[in-house]
């Protein structure tokens, strides 16, 4: 059976940088920092106050007033860049099967906001009134609610469910939408991921963990991955939306193609339930896979969207599998990590990382690094490896690659490459 070739047709998104692509491509180009201050909940007592916020979202530009009631704003941020992506593609729903396309969105964590809400109202309630919860607890909270809602919008009867691999989610998502097409199981699939996090469960959670950052003197330079101060990474929310598309239906209606998704790769660490491989086994295999499943070699890959979370064993495992993987062409690489900027979007950060991919991949530019100081350099890592610190380089980029590891071991890696006719 010959594989089908996929496209990226679309693109949308929300997130800490901008409520679309086009003003999170522009703030993330100019090195701009998501990070501040909690808003959305009293961080008093917290080791941690701040997080990169999605900013200025209005939920009713996209779904009815009383509709949008009934979503988790995880769920509402996925609807919004669901339908920003759908646009941007200029799918003609009239004249497509609708039952060839699908949604597989990547969702982390889900509805905790929702599940926190439900909590407090019955602790505060129970003993006058028994157990009282809204009809809309649950299908506001589960998970998988995001990509049935949008293809109840629209219609959507393929393939529809979601991926759940912690921060892998949605590469994984991604992965999964790439094979249905290429199978020829559907035309057209919209894919990303999805998250809002930034509750006291999610922020008192991770800080029992010390995963976090506290530097609340400077949340805008906390996220400073490679550098030795490094202290943990920092929460974000929000949500990205690619539209995949099997080429022949793309080029049929004349669609604008961003970039051709050339592969997908997965693996385990099978090694820790919240730390990376220290020599990066898993994060090695994985893009060994990717690379293999686009049938290219190490050399054609110009630049690298990391993981890179800002923690001390995470970064540090991430350098030693590219170096292992790319020998002496790591040193011709640009590296970033765009969670600098944006945060860390948990299930969601695949989606958006992805996003910034394809753009560098169609644009010729690679976005920073930020929070690098002079004299800041971890003993561990190899700065001879270009990481692009603090400034957006212009560069031809053939094909990028886009990494991302989750706790449990999980790892999911994607590429994507310039479309050649």
């Amino acid at each position: 059976m010959e594989l089908k070739r996929v496209v990226v047709t679309g693109i949308g998104a929300v997130t800490p940088l901008g409520n679309t692509a086009e003003e999170t491509w522009k703030n993330v180009l100019a090195g701009k920092s998501g990070a501040a201050p909690i808003t959305h909940f009293d961080t008093t007592g917290f080791k941690t106050t701040f997080a990169c916020e999605v900013k200025d979202f209005d939920p009713t530009l996209f779904i009815d007033r009383k509709e949008a009631r009934k979503m988790d704003p995880y769920c509402q941020y996925a609807m919004a860049a669901a339908q920003m992506a759908v646009d941007n593609s200029k799918l003609d729903l009239e004249q497509t099967d609708l039952n060839r396309v699908g949604v597989v969105l990547g969702i982390g964590i889900g509805g905790m906001h929702t599940f926190e809400e439900e909590e407090w109202n019955y602790e505060r309630t129970h003993e006058t009134l028994g157990p009282k919860y809204s009809p809309f607890f649950i299908p506001k909270m589960i998970a998988d609610i995001a990509a049935g809602q949008i293809s109840m919008k629209y219609g959507f009867h393929g393939p529809n469910y979601i991926t759940s691999s912690a921060c892998a989610s949605s590469t994984n998502a991604l992965a999964d939408a790439f094979n249905l097409i290429r199978l020829g199981k559907a035309e057209v699939m919209v894919s990303g991921g999805s998250e809002a996090a930034i509750y006291p469960g999610g922020v008192g959670g991770f800080n029992a963990m010390h995963a976090l950052s506290t530097r609340n003197e400077e949340p805008e330079k906390a996220s400073r991955p490679f550098s030795a101060s490094r202290d943990g990474f920092v929460m974000a929310e929000g949500s990205a939306v690619l539209i995949l598309e099997e080429l022949e239906h793309a080029k049929a209606r004349g669609a604008h193609i961003y970039a051709e998704v050339a592969g997908c790769g997965m693996s385990a660490d099978a090694h820790h339930i919240t730390a990376s491989h220290p020599e990066g086994l898993g994060a090695k295999l994985v893009m060994k896979n990717a690379l293999e499943d686009a049938e290219m070699k190490p050399e054609e890959i110009d630049y690298i969207n990391v993981h890179g979370t800002s923690t001390p064993v995470g970064d540090i495992s991430e350098v030693k599998a590219i170096k292992d993987v790319f020998g002496e062409h790591a040193y011709e690489l640009n590296i970033s990590s765009t969670k600098s900027m944006t945060g860390h979007l948990l299930g969601a950060a695949g989606a958006i990382e992805a996003m910034f991919s394809v753009l560098s991949v169609e644009n010729d530019i690679v976005p920073p690094t930020i929070n690098h100081e002079e004299g800041d350099e971890d003993p561990e890592i190899d700065y001879r490896l270009n990481f692009t610190f603090n400034k957006a380089q212009q560069r031809t980029v053939r094909a990028a690659l886009s990494n991302t590891f989750g706790f449990g071991g999980h790892n999911a890696c994607a590429i994507f490459k310039k479309y050649v006719d």
